[in-house]
């Protein structure tokens, strides 16, 4: 590994951090890789993609990315775009008419019953930016919360997104389209939006337009036989800090390749895969390297697509109104799929800055979770030494 601008002691305190989020049972492994100025700095797996086999992680396990899969589906989104097959105002009811007759609660914890019309379409703009009125579960409250719980039920198994779509297009809106940012299933609606433009399966556009092409072979919405071996065992802990199993490689839902290609969070990748996924963004839409690797790779996106997904398309109003509970967007706003951090002296007390990385954590309840993302990110960003 090069230093490429770290200092070495202080690199090696992110390893000893993150061993102790794992000896104390908080983690049941983790991989770390970081890159910068062309280089890979830091590639580390600790403790066991397996607890009850003590079988250890490695750098090329396999994972549940969860909502890592948004800015795929975003990128995809915008790539149809760019070759003039959509446009950021095109109304979605040209693609998805299950949507054509979506009502809208006139109180959003109110009776399902007591709705009105939806007085403006969907588009894609609204969804790629969370503002078009959907909700999840457990970001709904009263009835509607329990009628997305329904719709999910048997998620996996519906293989047509126009049988899922007919479910969701049931519920009404918990807000009118545009009106404000609220975290719900827009992905989803966007990977079946992009599955209807381009007229082939989800996960076909991402292998032969995204995957492929930037040599991602373990990134998918399923996995082979041999590549089970590979997948992380996924855990869940309750409120009391119980742990079990979520998601095993021997029954893994991942197995089924004819499972629910959700756009939202359906895709298993690696670290190396993803990492190359995320330099095209830091690329501007084509790969982040030196000269003779920008040549050879491909170019997914412009740079004005890449430039726009990384700017605030939220309003003042619109900031202002908290999300889960948080006044997140005092520090950041968000753009194209992407959140993003335009005041990083409001960011500080979270912690969070712009990360080329990806760590997945569970909350615990209602609990804050442990502090794995943020002290990660700080030692990362206080080894930095050029």
């Amino acid at each position: 590994m090069a230093n490429v601008g770290f200092d070495s002691v202080r690199l090696a305190q992110t390893r000893a951090t993150m061993q102790r989020f794992v000896d104390v049972g908080h983690i049941a492994g983790i991989v770390m890789l970081t890159r910068r100025n062309g280089e890979i700095a830091q590639a580390d797996a600790l403790g066991f993609r397996d607890i009850e086999s003590r079988t250890p992680m490695t750098r090329d396990t396999l994972f549940c990315i969860a909502s890592m899969t948004k800015p795929v589906t975003s990128v995809a989104a915008l790539m149809l775009v760019e070759e003039g097959r959509i446009a950021l105002e095109s109304a979605v009811t040209n693609w998805l008419p299950e949507l054509a007759k979506l009502t809208v609660l006139r109180d959003p914890e109110g009776p399902l019953a007591q709705t009105e019309p939806v007085g403006k379409p969907i588009t894609l703009l609204d969804l790629l930016t969370h503002r078009a009125g959907f909700a999840y579960h457990f970001t709904a409250a009263g009835e509607l919360a329990a009628a997305y719980e329904s719709v999910f039920n048997g998620f996996d198994a519906m293989v047509d997104p126009a049988r899922w779509l007919g479910h969701v297009a049931e519920l009404p809106l918990l807000y009118p389209p545009g009106q404000r940012w609220h975290y719900g299933v827009a992905t989803d609606m966007l990977g079946a939006l992009v599955q209807r433009v381009a007229d082939m399966p989800l996960g076909e556009f991402f292998r032969t337009r995204i995957f492929e092409p930037l040599g991602m072979s373990d990134t998918g919405f399923s996995v082979s036989p041999e590549q089970a071996a590979r997948l992380s065992t996924s855990y869940a802990v309750d409120a009391n800090g119980k742990r079990s199993v979520e998601d095993h490689p021997s029954t893994s839902r991942w197995l089924n390749p004819k499972r629910f290609q959700s756009g939202r969070g359906g895709l298993v990748s690696t670290a190396d895969d993803y990492l190359q996924f995320a330099r095209v963004l830091l690329g501007r839409g084509r790969l982040q390297g030196d000269a003779a690797e920008r040549a050879r790779g491909p170019r997914l996106l412009s740079h004005k697509s890449v430039d726009l997904m990384r700017s605030n398309f939220l309003t003042p109003e619109q900031r202002a109104i908290p999300a889960f509970g948080y006044p997140i967007w005092r520090a950041q706003g968000f753009g194209l799929g992407v959140s993003v951090i335009d005041d990083p002296a409001q960011q500080l007390p979270a912690g969070y800055r712009s990360m080329d990385g990806l760590v997945r954590v569970a909350r615990r309840g209602s609990a804050e979770p442990f502090p794995l993302a943020k002290e990660y990110e700080r030692l990362i960003y206080a080894a930095i030494d050029d």
